[in-house]
C-alpha cells in the first residue's frame, strides 16, 4: 500500500466512517447517492496512488503509469526528466552491470558512491586505495574503497568507466555525485523536475524509462 496511505491513520478512519454511512444511507436515498459518490472518488484516488507506487506491484502497472504521465523518470526529446520524490529528493533508476538500482542524485557529493551490496550485485571490482580515501559525511569522516563502473545507464543517459567509492558506512543508499553530473552537457532543476541533457543522447531502452 502507498506510504502516504499506510502511514496515515485518518485514511482508515475515513474508510470506517464511509462504511457506517453506507449502512445508514440504505434508508435515505439522497444520502445513499452522496456516500456512493464518495466511495467512487475514494476508489479512484486509491487506484491512482497504487499505480503511482507501481514499484511495489506488477510490472504492467509501469506501462499504466506512463500512459497516465505518472512516471517519475522519462525521456522527452534529448532530455531525461526526473520528478521529485515525496521526500524532496531526486532518484534515478539506473542499470549497472545488468542490474537495476535506485540512486539518489546529490550535487553536493563530489564522487558517486555505492553500497557494498550494490557494488557486488553490479559486478563492480572494489579495490583498497593505495592512499586512504577519506570522505566527510553527515555522520563524520569515513574511509572508503574505490572502484569503477564500466557502464551506468538510465533514460537516454550513459556513463562509462565511472569512478565510484564503496563503503559499508553508506548503508543501503547509492548516490550519483558531481563526477557523473559534470559529464553531462547540462543539468538543471525546474520546479519539481530535474532535467538532464547528455552530450550524446542514447537510444531509450524499455527497462530504464
Amino acid at each position: 500500500m502507498p506510504a502516504w496511505i499506510s502511514a496515515n491513520p485518518h485514511f482508515y478512519l475515513l474508510l470506517g466512517a464511509l462504511f457506517v454511512a453506507a449502512l445508514v444511507a440504505r434508508r435515505i436515498p439522497i444520502l445513499r447517492t452522496l456516500v456512493s459518490l464518495a466511495l467512487w472518488i475514494g476508489a479512484g484516488l486509491l487506484l491512482y496512488a497504487t499505480i503511482a507506487e507501481r514499484g511495489r506491484f506488477d510490472p504492467w502497472l509501469g506501462r499504466a503509469a506512463a500512459a497516465l504521465d505518472l512516471d517519475e523518470q522519462k525521456v522527452a526529446g534529448e532530455e531525461t526528466r526526473i520528478r521529485m520524490s515525496r521526500d524532496g529528493h531526486f532518484y534515478v533508476r539506473a542499470t549497472i552491470g545488468g542490474t537495476q538500482h535506485r540512486l539518489l542524485v546529490d550535487s553536493g557529493a563530489t564522487i558517486t558512491a555505492l553500497s557494498p551490496a550494490t557494488a557486488a550485485a553490479a559486478g563492480v571490482e572494489v579495490k583498497p586505495a593505495v592512499f586512504p580515501v577519506l570522505l566527510k559525511t553527515a555522520n563524520g569522516t569515513i574511509r572508503a574503497d574505490t572502484g569503477e563502473v564500466p557502464e551506468l545507464r538510465f533514460g537516454n543517459v550513459v556513463a562509462r568507466d565511472l569512478a565510484v567509492v564503496v563503503s559499508p558506512a553508506f548503508g543501503d543508499v547509492d548516490v550519483l555525485g558531481m563526477n557523473f553530473l559534470s559529464r553531462l552537457k547540462s543539468w538543471r532543476v525546474e520546479g519539481r523536475t530535474l532535467i538532464l541533457i547528455p552530450h550524446h543522447p542514447q537510444e531509450t531502452k524499455a527497462d530504464t524509462t
